[in-house]
């Protein structure tokens, strides 16, 4: 090719190209955001402290992922500016001065808002090692605590001066260096229609319609593909999807099919269960119920990695310790998901995690067959105690929508409070409030099932001083030494009450401390410790079998000979779980089932999997993992079925 006709031919593409005249200026404000998204993607790598994602075989398909979504966000968030550009008017220079010095007006605060949501990305990711997702969309709702967790956790004057500094920068380069096509900026009209018809409609539109949340999943490597998301595209997709309905976005069987699975599934069915719904059945426990008091306490983020139990070496839960050697300890149970809804969800409505928000915060969840209804026919009262605010996460609603009597801090006074933050009283508060609670219920001749919800184990991990030997607000360590140490004061304490002997206790964490790792469903990021403690009634002891959160309310009323008609997806570990270990696991939008060393994992688009458990290596399709696969798919997809048609309503 000839120099004249390699300039043509240049000319030719630039002609093409919407980026010419004044939309040179947006180019440069795409390349800035692109920049600053891949600064952002390489300082999460850096910050994750796994230099195996620095490798540059991973680190390069993650930028480039990353990249494609960057350029959706972008084009799509400078939009309004290219019809700006478009029906700005061209009167010579002054107007070209006019429209810099409105643009450099208007990107004050959009550089304030891309400053803050890098800077906020890396928070996130500190607390749940994801971009933003359905966690980051509730914190628009309960605003108070998140921005009072985020005052109490970190130097806020030092991180809005890191926001403030940042925006100035950026604001600095877009204006000197982004803006400044715009200095000699006069075409006509009929030569910007077109690159705002691209810029401002055909592009956007185009990016919409291709963008899939699915492209970030190339690897498996779970925190590979976080990093190749964007903060922005996940926020909304989060959004937009809030609640997924199974059946259109997963992976089904024909109904029959499901129902067969799941009734063979179901160890502890009976030949009462109806035929259509295999959860709901008869279980027979027996005559002769216990009228025992029960008090299960949900600890606050728990992973059973620290308790000496387990092999941790710190000392850091000394008092758990001590009631595991003395009560029946579960060391292979696993959480259904990663926050405390879904350990809610899990406890009380014994149902798998389907996919979207818990139970607990979906619309009309009220009068549903609970562990609280199952105590209440057999004359105890069901409570709820909680040592935040109610309101929060729609504990409230959903607790008392379902027959329990719900406590929260309002019910304490002033002279009531050693120390709280912004999630909470300390755990001692709350045990001392429970105690009263139950105390007061005795001596009316009641008996009753407390659920007692503890928050100290939760950044910024601050309680009374003088507790502990680790500080207040140093490290989640010292939120975990401080809840066992009230949980000892709270076993001594209710030892002195003449309802202690009639009274079976249980501790269950609601999640882990870890939100993901490199694979999608990582064991060790739902391993939780349960330990059931009655001195005098049940022997201490050890249970192997794997289990899932699901199977704690079966459990407990198998143990006091309850027997009741069903509603619940999980079985009595104790009597169904050696011939059915399994465990049922969600990160929100990926369910899945554990079993014989395998996870199947269920994602939106239809799109299924079966890993090894503990490397995450895909494995090849064979009878046992098919056999595995629809046995997940029958779970979640009749689990599902069942919330949206009421079938877990009260008759």
């Amino acid at each position: 090719m000839s120099s004249r006709s390699l300039l043509r031919y240049t000319g030719s593409v630039k002609a093409l190209s919407p980026f010419r005249g004044r939309f040179r200026s947006l180019g440069r404000l795409l390349v800035l955001f692109l920049a600053l998204n891949a600064l952002v993607r390489i300082g999460l790598a850096l910050f994750n402290q796994d230099t195996s994602l620095l490798y540059p075989w991973r680190l390069a398909p993650a930028l480039a992922i990353g990249l494609l979504f960057d350029l959706c966000v972008g084009l799509i968030g400078l939009a309004p500016i290219a019809w700006l550009y478009a029906l700005w008017p061209t009167r010579g220079r002054p107007t070209s001065r006019g429209l810099r010095t409105f643009t450099g007006l208007l990107l004050v605060p959009l550089a304030g808002v891309a400053s803050l949501v890098a800077l906020s990305e890396f928070t996130f990711w500190n607390e749940f090692a994801s971009r933003f997702n359905f966690i980051a969309v509730d914190y628009l709702i309960y605003t108070n605590e998140v921005i009072g967790n985020i005052r109490e956790s970190y130097n806020l004057p030092m991180l809005l001066g890191v926001v403030g500094a940042a925006t100035v920068l950026l604001w600095g380069l877009a204006w000197r260096w982004g803006l400044a096509p715009l200095r000699d900026s006069d075409e006509r009209f009929a030569r910007r229609w077109r690159p705002a018809l691209v810029l401002g409609l055909i592009a956007p539109l185009v990016l919409i319609v291709s963008c899939q949340a699915r492209f970030k999943e190339f690897s498996e490597n779970g925190q590979l593909n976080e990093l190749a998301g964007n903060g922005y595209f996940d926020f909304w997709h989060a959004f937009r999807y809030n609640e997924i309905d199974y059946e259109r976005y997963y992976r089904t069987l024909p109904r029959e099919r499901a129902v067969a699975r799941l009734a063979a599934a179901m160890a502890g069915g009976a030949p009462g269960a109806t035929a259509a719904r295999p959860y709901d059945r008869p279980i027979d426990n027996g005559n002769q119920p216990s009228r025992r008091n029960v008090v299960l306490v949900s600890i606050e983020s728990l992973s059973a990695s620290f308790m000496g139990s387990f092999g941790n070496t710190g000392r850091l839960t000394p008092h758990l310790d001590r009631l595991a050697s003395e009560g029946l300890l579960f060391t292979r149970l696993y959480a259904t998901g990663t926050r405390t809804v879904r350990g809610l969800e899990a406890i009380s409505l014994s149902v798998p995690p389907t996919p979207g928000h818990s139970i607990v915060k979906r619309p009309d969840n009220a009068g549903l067959f609970t562990l609280g209804e199952v105590f209440r026919q057999q004359g105890h009262e069901p409570i709820y105690l909680y040592g935040g605010y109610g309101y929060f996460d729609n504990m409230s609603a959903f607790f008392g929508g379902n027959g329990y009597t719900v406590i929260d801090r309002t019910a304490l006074r002033p002279e009531q409070i050693h120390f709280e933050n912004i999630w909470g009283v300390a755990d001692e508060d709350l045990f001392s409030l429970t105690l009263r609670e139950l105390d007061a219920r005795h001596a009316q001749g009641k008996r009753f099932y407390a659920h007692v919800m503890t928050t100290s184990n939760h950044r910024p991990f601050t309680y009374p001083v003088g507790r502990i030997d680790i500080p207040s607000k140093t490290s989640r360590e010292g939120g975990v030494k401080y809840t066992d140490h009230a949980i000892g004061q709270f076993i001594e304490q209710a030892r002195q009450r003449p309802w202690f002997d009639q009274t079976l206790f249980v501790f269950v964490a609601d999640h882990t401390h870890k939100g993901r790792g490199r694979q999608e469903l990582p064991l060790d990021a739902y391993h939780i410790p349960m330990i059931i403690y009655a001195p005098g009634h049940i022997a201490p002891g050890r249970v192997d079998t794997i289990a899932s959160q699901i199977d704690v309310a079966p459990t407990l009323l198998g143990m006091l000979g309850i027997s009741y008609r069903s509603r619940f997806f999980g079985q009595d570990i104790l009597r169904d779980g050696p011939a059915n270990p399994r465990a049922l696991m969600a990160n929100y939008q990926t369910v899945g089932y554990y079993a014989n060393g395998r996870i199947v994992e269920l994602r939106p688009n239809g799109r299924s999997r079966i890993v090894d458990a503990r490397s995450g290596q895909l494995l090849a399709a064979d009878q046992a993992g098919e056999q595995m696969l629809e046995t997940a798919i029958s779970y979640y997809q009749l689990a599902s079925e069942a919330y949206r048609k009421g079938y877990l309503k009260l008759p």
